[in-house]
């Protein structure tokens, strides 16, 4: 499997600048607005101290023109671009932690907030990896990594060419793949989570493609109760990944 990264060298955002800091990710430089706040900018100013940095403070224009439709908060960082990792380095990951693997694979996820949000409540919920594809999908961008907090810089983010033969050697490896699909007999909550398992979330309008679907050893879906008959991407993302988080702690405790 393959591993390749981003053309994108520059991130806005509090948090996007810091954890690429922390997570000692390379940074070129930091420019920060005039008019920034001092207390808002003051951890990061610490942080590229401590790494050598080179800090500039310039006009809030320039910013804009640096990070595009991106809410920077008045500091943007020039960063060598993002490392995508194998499907096999997810893997590792959590065998290392010694637990059954939980991965996420969008399918073809276009909006980079859904991805930002979505990479973010991953990180928090303690999910090995998410597997995206590299056509008509969004990849890591300024946008992501803003939306995600940061997470961006922690959650091992593999781009692949095809996402059926991705499936196919997840299973080789054990895993079980779960589709999310609004017409899927099973309900989420009444399915065994704590498996080796890759969820599948379809793209926000079209949901999962066919061919994906029919590679999937089971469907779920959560419950829909009210006259609106489905969820935001990056929700139903959020709602499932807590549901497994709940049954693998409820596991782990039975068998203590």
């Amino acid at each position: 499997m393959e591993n390749d990264h981003v053309e994108e060298e520059f991130i806005g955002g509090k948090h996007s600048v810091l954890e690429a800091l922390k997570s000692k990710r390379s940074v070129n430089k930091i420019w920060i607005a005039d008019n920034a706040q001092k207390q808002l900018t003051l951890p990061i100013v610490s942080e590229a101290k401590l790494a050598g940095v080179i800090i500039q403070y310039v006009d809030k224009r320039k910013l804009d023109q640096m990070v595009e439709g991106v809410s920077h908060q008045g500091v943007v960082a020039q960063v060598a671009p993002y490392d995508y990792v194998s499907v096999e380095y997810i893997l590792a990951v959590a065998s290392e932690k010694g637990e059954s693997p939980f991965i996420l694979i969008l399918d073809e996820i276009e909006d980079p907030h859904n991805l930002g949000s979505i990479l973010r409540t991953a990180d928090c919920s303690g999910v090995h990896g998410v597997i995206i594809p590299k056509r008509r999908a969004v990849g890591l961008t300024a946008t992501v990594s803003k939306t995600s907090a940061g997470a961006v810089e922690y959650v091992p983010v593999a781009r692949v060419t095809n996402i059926v033969q991705t499936i196919e050697f997840l299973k080789k490896q054990g895993v079980w793949v779960g589709g999310t699909d609004a017409s899927a007999a099973q309900d989420a909550y009444r399915s065994d989570l704590t498996i080796p398992l890759a969820l599948v979330i379809g793209n926000e309008n079209k949901g999962m493609g066919r061919l994906i679907k029919e590679k999937c050893d089971f469907l779920v879906k959560l419950p829909m109760l009210g006259h609106i008959q489905s969820l935001n991407a990056s929700v139903a993302a959020g709602v499932l990944m807590y549901e497994a988080v709940r049954q693998r702690r409820a596991h782990l405790v039975k068998t203590k």
